[in-house]
């Protein structure tokens, strides 16, 4: 007997493939490139030298790498919107299948909330009298009516058109990226030409110190994985869009060291740790000019932008996967009628985003690193169940492969190590452990998570049909 829910969901409406390969590029690319590199850049270069800090970059961007490469075989596979979710339920089951979801949701949504707060903090950079009406304070940051509104109005403009269609997010996102991009060829133009070698000491500084930047490279990466996500709505074979997810995540990884090296050369150490918003500062003194810092910032805000754009879709779609496999209530499972976007699930995340800024600036750096051990531990549950599924299911059709045979074990096995000594960092008490409020942020994400897994039912029996047994098991338990 068929479920109600399983009835529902073939009579819903599907996605759209609305997304060339050009926007789908922008999406990936523009997931993983924030407002990180404008703010954090100076304190990577303080905490581990330029070298070592470009160095930590680039081990984050290899060990993303693998990950890419497993997530590549993975979504060209199974290129269902909700990515890890069919991924994990397929190979480890349901109960797996939430932990994960729910822990690259709950990353995504810290970061939707990080660029809601972001953005008013780098608009006042440019426009220092924009904090009017004192509200309250909140972790020492006073919070400003007008301040927080920018992020707010932001926020539902960025809500508003996700709901709408993902073809004018994605074009929006591509225009945004290329200007983006403009701005690293600027800043690269300045610093071989203005820079100076001899602003680049010290090179390096201690082991410490490169787990300090290692630690925020799930932070900084995390992006690529909403190109699963979106895999329904992408106008792409399968094979291309696990290149895409590699190639992405290189293209990224060349983006931060760019800024680490053009930052460093622009201006001494002792400079450089005086300056609140670092690369702008090294724009404006490369050029000799304050115009060209605010057009970095300019650029700071199109990569809030387009990880804004991009977080949300990430996390609409996850939200819209467990919501109609029965995981979440089936509110979530809903795709908008006209849209073909999970609006309800856009609209949730969307007032989060709204609220977010009311919270104040104090948020930022613990925002930064709360859900980071929850991306952490959804990648490494994805490297565990590619080997379960190469082992159990070596017929599985897989258009991309992230290597063949002995090769691609030794990829997966690779993937399972290194992001198991990532999740490491974050144990307290390890040299780069994060803050109390992190743990606490993370801790009650958490807590919420464990009421819904609480619901999920034992014994359904990992497979291709796992979802479908789930929703006849729940459909049974209501009756």
């Amino acid at each position: 007997m068929v479920s109600t829910d399983v009835q529902d969901r073939e009579a819903a409406p599907e996605f759209k493939k609305a997304l060339s390969a050009l926007d789908s590029y922008a999406l990936g690319f523009g997931a993983m490139i924030g407002f990180g590199w404008v703010v954090l850049t100076g304190g990577w270069i303080e905490d581990g030298g330029t070298l070592g800090a470009a160095l930590a970059m680039v081990a984050g961007g290899l060990i993303m790498s693998v990950v890419g490469l497993v997530y590549g075989e993975m979504t060209a596979a199974m290129p269902k919107a909700g990515g890890e979710h069919h991924y994990l339920m397929r190979g480890l089951g349901a109960r797996w299948s939430f932990i994960g979801s729910w822990g690259i949701t709950g990353g995504y949504m810290t970061i939707v909330a990080f660029e809601a707060v972001a953005l008013p903090r780098t608009i006042e950079y440019i426009a220092p009298g924009i904090s009017r009406i004192p509200l309250w304070s909140v972790f020492d940051s006073q919070v400003t009516l007008t301040w927080a509104l920018i992020g707010s109005v932001a926020a539902l403009a960025i809500t508003a058109l996700n709901y709408v269609g993902i073809k004018a997010a994605g074009l929006t996102q591509t225009f945004v990226v290329l200007f983006l991009l403009l701005v690293g060829v600027v800043l690269a133009f300045g610093s071989a030409t203005r820079g100076s070698i001899e602003h680049m000491e010290p090179f390096f500084t201690d082991a410490r110190g490169l787990f300090t930047v290692l630690i925020v490279v799930p932070f900084l990466f995390v992006g690529f994985d909403v190109i699963p996500q979106a895999s329904e709505e992408l106008r792409m074979e399968p094979r291309g869009i696990g290149r895409l997810i590699v190639v992405s995540v290189l293209i990224a990884t060349l983006w931060y060291v760019l800024t680490i090296v053009t930052t460093s050369s622009s201006m001494p150490l002792d400079r450089l740790r005086e300056s609140d918003l670092a690369t702008a500062d090294a724009m404006g003194t490369l050029f000799g000019s304050p115009v060209m810092a605010n057009v970095l910032i300019a650029g700071g805000i199109a990569g809030i932008l387009t990880s804004w754009i991009a977080m949300l879709i990430g996390a609409s779609r996850l939200l819209f996967a467990m919501g109609r496999s029965g995981m979440l209530p089936s509110w979530f499972g809903r795709l908008h009628p006209r849209f073909q976007t999970p609006g309800n699930a856009i609209l949730f995340v969307g007032a989060l985003s709204m609220i977010a800024p009311f919270f104040g600036e104090g948020m930022l750096s613990w925002l930064v690193d709360s859900g980071s051990p929850s991306i952490v531990l959804a990648y490494l549950l994805v490297c565990v169940v590619f080997l379960v599924l190469r082992r159990r299911e070596p017929g599985m059709e897989r258009p991309f492969l992230a290597g063949r045979g002995r090769l691609g074990v030794a990829v997966g096995v690779a993937g399972v190590v290194l992001t198991a000594g990532l999740l490491s960092l974050y144990i307290p008490g390890m040299p780069a452990s994060i803050h109390p409020v992190s743990y606490l942020l993370c801790a009650l994400w958490w807590v919420l998570g464990f009421v819904f897994l609480a619901r999920i039912p034992r014994g359904i029996a990992p497979g291709e049909h796992a979802e479908e047994e789930l929703l006849a098991e729940l459909d049974r338990r209501r009756r």
